[in-house]
């Protein structure tokens, strides 16, 4: 089985009421929270409930890429197509009622409060032992994801450790630290709790996609550089040497075909829909039965709305022979659809006329360009001349899985620690290994542009490295934000003026503003500044 097939229908219990009040009878079929989860088995699909929503509308299969996107320098509007809420993020104009910001929020807090029904009942459930366990550590797992995801988009944010008793239990902002403080904890606790030496390549087929102990370690390794501890994030980023490998061809991470790879430590699962478009526009994943792809490929395509394309910055950051390079790299023509490109399985070339939207300057040439990665296009959709009811094909909801954390950014965190801690030669050992990849070979660091004899020049070469391997993905946002603040970086790497007094965060949604009184009650503000 390639897939999680997740239900959430049954979280709908905990919502249950009689809705007569002049009735006093209570049906004794009602599940709760106090007859259910009270064995492995129900805990498992708890647990599957978690992973619905991780994938569902609000969050990965379509506002959670968007919100990283948006913040992102790899990223320009395609055209006026781009939804004005979406482009007001991108564009710096977001206010507190942006519906990108309400989504992710809704939905890392419907994530978060799944999650704390399985903690708050693994201890007394009965049954497998050792499904038990793994249930435990994938909530914990996916709840530190919740909170690293917010703490990083928002700042401190209101902490919720079990599930709500009531409409009224609000809880108050937290500092970024305290929210760090259990993240990491969460990471430690899901460490301990998931199966040992799985990867996602060798894991059964029937739980492709669960997190692993792995996964927490990387991502436990990212919560300490996103708080600057990077002795802490070196010692775990560690452990991952060794058990994870680079594909010999680059564009594996982004290609149905080649899902769960060597590479890959954490991926979100999706199945494609090419012969009806179903896709599940549910926020929250519901649905026994609903599709389970993802638009980001419509969102994206050459050929389909094209919403985001590739910004000049990111197009020019690669190295080619124009700049001075002995090469093209490879990765640059992994990433991004030109035209003149083959796509449909090499049958068709990409035209003008076909990319909707903005142009692009390319070392001075202005020109089409497009992502290709996550695109479906590159398949040979069309096989069946019946088909003639269906969409163009770059509008199907696509099947891709999303690499969430793989190993290339693990060895991009190893050089930044090294480079912190004083090791400037074992930073360029690991940058060399994404350039020494079987179909990419740029030539090594230190070269003709890029010097490595100072922990400066190492830290370009890691920003430069970290824009051509894993441009266009979600977290570089996140490793920007964290580089401008150091001062690694500096601005221009917005499509804005960038207000550091205000923009390294989102606003707090207004909804959760109006409706949690007790936001402020901490001493932190209800409202991130000057929003």
């Amino acid at each position: 089985m390639r897939k999680i097939y997740l239900s959430a229908c049954f979280v709908g219990v905990l919502l249950l009421t009689n809705c007569h009040d002049d009735l006093n009878t209570v049906n004794p079929n009602n599940l709760t929270s106090a007859t259910y989860f009270k064995n492995a088995s129900e805990l498992r699909e708890a647990v599957n409930s978690i992973y619905a929503v991780a994938h569902s509308n609000r969050l990965a299969s379509r506002e959670w890429f968007f919100a990283h996107s948006l913040r992102s320098p790899d990223h320009k509007p395609g055209g006026g197509q781009l939804e004005t809420h979406r482009r007001a993020v991108i564009e710096g104009t977001v206010a507190p009622g942006n519906g990108v910001g309400t989504e992710i929020w809704n939905g890392f807090y419907t994530l978060i409060h799944r999650a704390n029904t399985v903690i708050a009942n693994a201890a007394t459930a009965e049954g497998d032992a050792a499904s038990i366990k793994q249930s435990l550590g994938e909530a914990k797992f996916l709840r530190a994801w919740a909170y690293y995801e917010l703490v990083n988009f928002f700042g401190g944010v209101p902490v919720y450790t079990a599930p709500v008793a009531g409409v009224d239990a609000f809880a108050p902002r937290s500092t970024p630290e305290e929210v760090y403080k259990l993240v990491v904890q969460d990471l430690i606790d899901a460490q301990t709790n998931l199966t040992a030496g799985q990867t996602m390549a060798n894991q059964p087929s029937d739980s492709k996609g669960r997190a692993t102990a792995d996964a927490a370690t990387a991502m436990l390794g990212k919560a300490y550089i996103q708080q600057g501890d990077y002795a802490k994030a070196k010692v775990e980023l560690e452990k991952l040497v060794g058990r994870y490998s680079l594909t010999p061809v680059y564009n594996h991470n982004f290609r149905e075909e080649n899902e769960f790879n060597s590479e890959s430590i954490w991926e979100i699962n999706y199945v494609g829909r090419p012969s009806d478009n179903g896709y599940n526009w549910d926020g929250e994943g519901n649905g026994q039965t609903a599709a389970q792809s993802t638009v980001r490929s419509q969102e994206t395509s050459p050929i389909a709305w094209r919403n985001l394309i590739p910004a000049e910055y990111l197009i020019n950051e690669y190295e080619v022979p124009e700049t001075g390079s002995p090469k093209r790299d490879p990765r640059l023509d992994y990433t991004v659809y030109f035209t003149g490109d083959l796509y449909d399985a090499g049958t068709k070339t990409l035209t003008d006329a076909q990319q909707n939207g903005e142009t692009t300057n390319f070392h001075g040439k202005t020109l089409k360009a497009s992502w290709e990665k996550y695109t479906v296009i590159y398949q040979k959709l069309r096989s069946q001349p019946t088909e003639t009811n269906l969409l163009d094909p770059g509008f199907h909801p696509g099947g891709i899985n999303t690499r969430v954390i793989r190993y290339a950014e693990v060895l991009l965190l190893l050089a930044e620690c090294e480079n912190e801690v004083g090791t400037q030669a074992a930073a360029v050992a690991y940058l060399n290994q994404l350039r020494n990849r079987a179909d990419v070979m740029m030539p090594d660091y230190p070269n003709a542009q890029f010097p490595t004899g100072s922990k400066e020049q190492v830290y370009q070469a890691i920003v430069h490295e970290s824009a051509v391997e894993r441009g266009g993905e979600e977290g570089r946002d996140f490793d920007i934000m964290r580089w401008m603040k150091k001062g690694v970086i500096t601005s221009p790497y917005t499509l804005f003026t960038f207000n550091p007094a205000r923009d390294y965060v989102l606003p707090i949604p207004s909804d959760e503003v109006n409706r949690n009184p007790e936001l402020s009650s901490s001493g932190l503000p209800a409202q991130n500044p000057n929003y």
